[in-house]
């Protein structure tokens, strides 16, 4: 049987059409008008005013740090559970990060804590900047809660949505909730551009800076003369109109991650020892990726073999996030906290949970879980 993914690309719209007319016009380097078009359309689709498409979500979250000004000496909070860029990127911006744990009513930055751990940084006299928040898997954080951290201790809120692209937040659309906010177009993203990312957000300068540092912050003059370090972070046209088709199937692809996830909750969330990611009620999340927690005393098996298990059936299922305070990389920076999300790495496994999984194929990774406790 064939290979079932975790997050595949699912085309199924107007790809073709789009790609061949960039093709065709010629326009096949960065810019053009497929990337103006991108940049309106996924603008308008956030309901965030000002909008670059670039590279990849890791550039995103990079300009949005550098266009702060943000750089040596300063300070950043971070998500402790997330992907490496979330950190990597203030690291390029020459800053240092920082850790702070998750709530375990959402999986996503404790707002409590994050508090508390930037008192301590101040005290121990930190140069704190900002504060890089990570939606987890579809789910938004709470962003009413961070903001008044946020406020109190003077710094910036930056959105890691590189997860939650049409998820919600009290009613309005991810991407609006921090100063900035960065999206990835990865190939296992709900939409794709095969490789990308945009930054976004409601204050123009920011972007428009963005936008030019992305080119080699290139002046404009006839000639190249440059007055900052640029970066070659800008996305092709060929790339943005792939992005444009599935852009226009987004809620589409929201409602069928989400009825994945609803599925796989009702064939397994009575199974003792199973449980999944809760919605926050603050909320709705995308579904990007159904995770499931194992307790191994209750289920007959751990999260490891249910994994080898899935494998062995030729179905990629992945652990949930190390979370950063454990890579070897990041060993000697601070953390505060660290429990929550050390226990749901040691327990948590992401499902397939792509917008072209078949029912079929769901029921053949429901059959395998089942089987693993045998």
């Amino acid at each position: 049987m064939p290979r079932v993914y975790l997050s595949p690309p699912h085309l199924g719209g107007r790809e073709s059409e789009l790609v061949a007319d960039a093709i065709a016009s010629n326009w096949i380097a960065p810019l053009g008008p497929h990337v103006d078009a991108f940049e309106a359309e996924l603008a308008a689709a956030t309901g965030v005013e000002h909008a670059v498409a670039l590279s990849s979500g890791t550039a995103a979250l990079h300009l949005a740090l550098v266009v702060l000004g943000i750089g040596a000496d300063d300070e950043v909070a971070c998500s402790s559970f997330t992907f490496a860029a979330s950190a990597n990127a203030i690291t390029y911006s020459g800053a240092t990060p920082f850790f702070v744990d998750a709530d375990e009513a959402t999986w996503t930055i404790d707002p409590e804590l994050l508090d508390r751990a930037l008192a301590s940084r101040r005290a121990a006299g930190g140069r704190l900047r900002a504060v890089v928040a990570v939606d987890l898997y579809g789910q938004c954080c709470d962003y009413d809660a961070l903001r008044v951290v946020c406020d109190r201790h003077e710094i910036v809120l930056v959105q890691d949505a590189a997860e939650s692209l049409g998820a919600t937040y009290r009613g309005a659309r991810a991407g609006g909730q921090g100063a900035l906010a960065a999206f990835s177009f990865n190939g296992n993203k709900i939409i794709t551009t095969s490789g990308g990312g945009a930054l976004v957000s409601p204050t123009a300068d920011w972007v428009a800076h963005a936008r030019k540092l992305s080119t080699q912050a290139r002046e404009p003059v006839p000639h190249y003369e440059h007055v900052e370090i640029g970066f070659n972070y800008r996305m092709s046209n060929i790339l943005a109109a792939l992005g444009r088709a599935q852009l226009e199937s987004l809620p589409e692809r929201v409602a069928t991650r989400r009825g994945i996830r609803d599925r796989y909750a009702s064939l397994l969330g009575d199974v003792p020892g199973l449980s999944f990611m809760p919605e926050a009620p603050y909320g709705t999340t995308n579904a990007w990726l159904t995770c499931m927690l194992v307790d191994p005393d209750a289920f007959g098996a751990d999260r490891e073999t249910v994994r080898l298990a899935l494998e062995a059936e030729d179905i990629e299922a992945r652990p949930l996030w190390k979370p950063m305070h454990l890579q070897p990389i990041f060993a000697a920076h601070h953390a505060f906290g660290g429990d929550v999300s050390a226990r749901l790495f040691e327990r948590g496994l992401c499902l397939p949970s792509g917008s072209s999984l078949s029912e079929e194929d769901q029921d053949r990774v429901v059959a395998t879980i089942l089987e693993a406790r045998r």
